[in-house]
């Protein structure tokens, strides 16, 4: 099989230069020494250099030349500055691709130039390999990524390129190409090995690009007259090649994809491809320039290589255009709607460092040349040697912690010193307060007696269980009220039954109820906790004010002490300091060392083994500062030959410096276990004594008190905090309890007053329809009387001269008032409840023609439910007419509002909240609790304030009542004392008071009884409103509940002139009098 022809570099050409009599002036100078000396030195570098002239372009010899003296250059450049202003030797290069000279005195263009060379050699031996054998295609495939390393490096060190062919443009060129060609490498390799075609197609897209990205490079250079242009049309042609391989084995695995189609339209782009490859192969020349490295043959055979791919192309296409044909019927896609094939790279630039991976560089490099004078290897072996000092100063330190830790474990195996305080009669030293006690004494210094925290508690519970049980009684006197009142009037007491109003209140008061009373059990615990450890916090306290921390924890020690050292007979054995003697004043006098000899002795050797400890110490810290500041360059540069791969035997014999000090160090670690095998053996000589026993047994009785004290208070401490913590959850309970037991209170108050004056506004209602039934039957008695008395006429002229004309006109006849009670007018209201605790069933009763939408009708019981109905009232088309007229714009109503009363504002309607005042206002009147005997107005309720006088009254601007029917010509009083309607249509707020009922007619008036008693004006005090000159609610001269949201909502359109109240004047005719007979 033919391979493809491969590119490589040409070499760069230098003249012959001297490096002897540079070096040696520069030795003689700059180091002082002999540079006759060096001459071998200066010798073999010359010589290196001019074998690197001639070292051969194809072959590996060539290339380790170079690189061994790059190499040296390397070393050489650690040692002597080659530059203008030191040594200064001309290096003469000529171009690779120009032969235009270039010389220079840096040492960096010499190494570029060497680099380049070394690439171009390694470009020329990988294209020179016969790639059909396995270890020569490695050979080229690893040179190929080699000789691009090399061009990369000078590409990334060398910024500014002398000459042409070391400069950047060039250099990326050469890259490309010594890239794409080892990547073409690859692909035959795996061609020849039979890979899959997926993987083929891949590897020969990443081939293409790279020829691709070569191509604009080369024409560059080409047009600069660089480049030969033979190379333009060797990378056009490869980049085509490796576009049409890439199609064409995608096309084979779209083939073994079962697409056709698709395989077909990649195919069609191969052909397209390598028909363009072969047109670009038959332009490159059949005679190349020499210095383009390409032979006689590279036109030839790569015509034949690409019109052999191209043959393959067609039969391909064609064989498969006619399976897809006659069998398969696919699409065959459009060129431009083809994917792009994948890449695969699979070649990489090997760094400088790897050229030589797995190989002995420094067998190759070669001893350093001038290493006595400044050898390369000094660094590294001054590194390796600061490792050994680093080592040994570990191992020292080690050795130094292990010893510290061994005196400490066997001191407090002993208990030494702290015992020795017992034994010399310092036990009272061991009595000091702790800080942590003294810390808890402080925190509780100035803390109040838990007492006033509880009492305060007990009144902020007993104030809301008052307020909850004054909410229920309210609640259980309203609903005995309105009970009472339903028997009396039977089916004419409409007002709905308190039970389905007041549940949920009931249901909420019960509720906390209940949790006062859970929180009044934890209460009582922490009351219980307080008093059991009161005497304890009080102690603490004192304490912690007077600062006598220490005076109370040595007391607590005490007696601590005295309640468990009892001795047989069960008495306590007192260990007070002041009360016992001192060990040091007894001596028995048995021939032996005293105790005092043998507690002397002891704390001889303690001083002893702190001694060696601060001396080892000391020493360690002179063995490291000494080792910092060692420093061995000049030995490792005088002795580099000597020591050529026996560095370890200098280091050995240069860390024997510090061997005086490790010595040191070991001697104290010797002296330190004698000191304590004999400290050891005299305090347990100590401690056996029988006269230090018993005072032994006490220290230990003394620690085992003090653990017990620190427990016992820490717990105290712990019971305090827990306390405080109680108190204020408690605290913050009882507040937030009595706010939601205000609100409901606020509820409460408000229904119950709505309550009442629906019911006023029922009771006024019917004892009008009272009257008007009493005024009808007179009327009917009159005319009866008046039709009697023509039939007993005995005026036989006015009998038969036809009576019709000479009869007096007839009484107009009354409307009948048999069926007259009037129900309340029906509320239209939506069904949507804004409070579900004001949830009533409704009434399923028909709503009246005239109803109004949600925000025109007010019911009168304050819910969302309508009363029971009544008879429609009578009215006159003109009463009618003015009713509809006085009719007021509606409001929905917040959560728990009740409606007014009637078509007009109620003030007593919800959500308004009664501000609270000590005094009531004179002109309001309160509801009294039922009572069988004449009470004076309570303030359950707090008062109405006056409107400032910037506001206007309400009575003039918002009607309370609807207007009702009239009587026609009643103008006399009731049976309770006549008025006028004169003086019944003025009231002490300025607003129209209508006029009594018609009385019956003479001898049918109803005696009532006088406005005294036990119920002077109607059970529940419903009947109180109007009376004794006051004004009933709504109708005072105090604000109005709600006022300002109120007279916002009726600025448009104006009200309408007030309709008649439903009280009137102190003295006037009460109309709901009858009330007063009934018990």
């Amino acid at each position: 099989m033919v391979q493809a022809p491969m590119i490589s570099s040409p070499l760069k050409q230098t003249n012959e230069i001297d490096w002897v009599l540079p070096l040696k002036s520069y030795i003689r100078t700059a180091y002082g020494d002999d540079p006759e000396r060096y001459n071998e030195e200066c010798a073999t570098l010359n010589r290196l250099r001019q074998d690197m002239r001639g070292a051969g372009k194809d072959s590996a010899s060539g290339r380790d030349l170079l690189y061994r003296y790059y190499g040296q250059l390397e070393l050489l450049d650690l040692r002597f500055p080659v530059d203008e202003n030191h040594i200064k030797i001309s290096f003469t290069w000529f171009d690779a691709f120009t032969a235009k000279s270039t010389s220079q005195f840096s040492l960096a263009f010499e190494k570029a130039s060497i680099i380049f060379n070394i690439s171009a050699v390694l470009s020329c031996h990988a294209a020179n390999q016969n790639r059909s054998e396995e270890s020569g295609l490695k050979t080229a495939y690893h040179s190929f990524q080699a000789s691009a390393g090399m061009f990369t490096y000078i590409n990334e060190n060398f910024l500014h390129a002398p000459s042409v062919d070391l400069s950047r443009e060039t250099v990326k060129t050469l890259i490309s190409i010594t890239l794409a060609q080892a990547q073409e490498v690859f692909l035959e390799k795996q061609v020849a090995d039979g890979k899959k075609a997926g993987l083929l197609a891949k590897l020969a897209a990443q081939a293409h690009v790279l020829y691709s990205q070569a191509i604009e490079g080369c024409q560059e250079n080409v047009g600069k007259g660089i480049f030969d242009r033979s190379w333009v049309f060797v990378v056009q042609t490869k980049a085509a090649h490796m576009a049409s391989l890439s199609e064409y084995y995608q096309a084979l695995a779209d083939g073994d994809s079962n697409s056709y189609g698709t395989a077909v339209a990649r195919l069609q782009l191969a052909e397209k491809s390598s028909k363009s490859a072969c047109s670009l192969a038959k332009s490159v020349p059949s005679t190349p320039s020499p210095d383009s490295n390409l032979g006689s043959e590279t036109g030839p055979i790569l015509v034949q290589i690409t019109k052999r791919h191209f043959e393959n192309v067609q039969e391909k296409l064609s064989a498969l255009i006619k399976d897809n044909d006659f069998i398969y019927h696919q699409t065959v896609p459009a060129e431009a709607s083809l994917s792009a094939v994948s890449k695969l790279p699979a070649a990489k630039a090997i760094p400088v460092s790897e050229l030589y991976q797995g190989q002995d560089i420094q067998k190759i490099i070669g001893p350093d040349i001038f290493q006595r004078l400044v050898p390369m290897s000094v660094t590294e072996q001054a590194s390796m040697y600061d490792e050994e000092k680093a080592k040994l100063i570990r191992s020292e330190a080690e050795k130094v912690e292990t010893a510290n830790g061994e005196m400490e474990a066997s001191l407090d195996y002993l208990k030494l010193p702290q015992s020795l305080n017992v034994l010399k009669g310092g036990r009272d030293q061991e009595i000091t307060v702790e800080d942590e006690f003294r810390r808890w004494c402080e925190d509780l210094a100035g803390h109040e007696s838990f007492s006033r925290a509880f009492e305060q508690l007990q009144k902020e519970k007993s104030a809301i269980l008052s307020s909850l049980s004054h909410d229920s009684k309210q609640l259980d006197m309203e609903e005995s009220v309105c009970e009472k009142m339903r028997s009396k009037y039977g089916a004419d007491w409409t007002q709905q039954p308190s039970s389905r109003l007041t549940s949920i209140f009931r249901s909420d008061i019960r509720n906390y109820r209940d949790t006062i009373d859970e929180a009044g059990h934890t209460d009582s615990q922490l009351w219980a906790t307080a008093r059991q450890y009161e005497n304890d916090f009080e102690e603490m306290r004192s304490a912690g004010e007077a600062d006598e921390a220490d005076i109370l924890f040595q007391r607590a020690l005490i007696k601590a002490g005295s309640g468990k050292g009892k001795n047989k007979s069960g008495k306590g054995s007192s260990y007070s300091p002041t009360a016992e003697g001192n060990l040091l004043d007894d001596d028995y006098g048995e021939g032996g060392p005293t105790v005092a000899d043998q507690i002397a002795r002891v704390e001889e050797l303690l001083k002893k083994l702190n001694l060696v400890k601060r001396e080892r110490a000391q020493v360690l810290k002179d063995l490291k500062e000494k080792a910092m500041t060692d420093d061995i360059s000049n030995v490792l540069i005088l002795n580099k030959k000597s020591i050529l791969n026996h560095e370890n035997q200098l280091f050995q014999a240069e860390l024997e410096k510090f061997r005086s000090h490790q010595n040191r160090l070991l001697s104290t670690v010797h002296k330190q276990q004698s000191l304590l095998k004999e400290l050891a053996k005299t305090y347990g000589d100590l401690l056996q004594d029988k006269r230090v026993r018993s005072d032994q047994q006490k220290y230990e009785a003394i620690t085992r008190s003090r653990t017990s004290v620190m427990t016992r208070y820490r717990k105290v401490f712990q019971v305090f905090e827990d306390l405080r913590e109680g108190l204020q959850r408690a605290g913050r309970f009882y507040s937030e309890m009595k706010e939601t037991v205000d609100s409901i209170g606020k509820n409460v108050e408000g229904f119950v007053n709505n309550r009442r004056a629906e019911g006023a506004q029922l009771l006024s209602q019917i004892e009008q329809n009272k009257a008007s039934s009493a005024s009808t039957q007179a009327s009917a008695e009159r005319e009866r009387l008046q039709q009697l008395m023509e039939r007993m006429s005995m005026d036989p002229s006015t009998a038969s001269s036809g009576g019709s004309e000479s009869r007096p006109p007839p009484v107009p006849s009354q409307p009948s008032y048999q069926n007259s009670r009037s129900p309340p007018v029906s509320p239209q209201h939506s069904t949507a409840n804004p409070d579900p605790r004001f949830t009533i069933p409704p009434q399923k009763t028909p709503r009246s023609a005239e109803s109004q939408p949600y925000h025109q009708s007010h019911p009168p019981n304050g819910y969302q439910y309508p009363p029971q109905q009544q008879a429609p009232l009578i009215q006159s088309p003109h009463q009618q007419q003015q009713q509809q007229q006085y009719q007021q714009p509606q409001h929905a109503f917040s959560q728990g509002a009740a409606a007014p009363l009637s078509e007009g504002y109620h003030p007593m309607a919800y959500p308004y909240q009664t501000p609270i005042s000590t005094q009531p206002a004179p002109t309001h009147q309160f509801f009294p609790p039922i009572s069988t005997t004449p009470q004076p107005n309570p303030s359950f309720y707090p008062p109405h304030q006056s409107p400032p006088p910037s506001q206007p009254s309400f009575q003039a601007a918002q009607p309370q009542y609807q207007q009702h029917g009239r009587f026609p010509g009643s103008s006399a009083g009731s049976g309770g004392g006549g008025g006028s309607s004169s003086a019944g249509a003025a009231t002490a707020g300025g607003a129209y008071v209508p006029p009594p009922p018609p009385g019956p007619p003479p001898g049918s008036m109803t005696s009532y009884p006088p406005a005294q008693g036990p119920m002077p004006s109607g059970p529940g005090g419903y009947a109180q409103i109007g009376r004794q000159g006051q004004q009933g609610p709504g109708m005072g001269s105090g604000p109005i509940p709600g006022q300002g949201k109120y007279q916002q909502q009726q600025q448009q359109p104006p009200p309408p002139p007030p309709p008649p109240p439903l009280q009137q004047n102190q003295g006037q005719g009460d109309p709901w009098a009858g009330l007063n007979a009934w018990r």
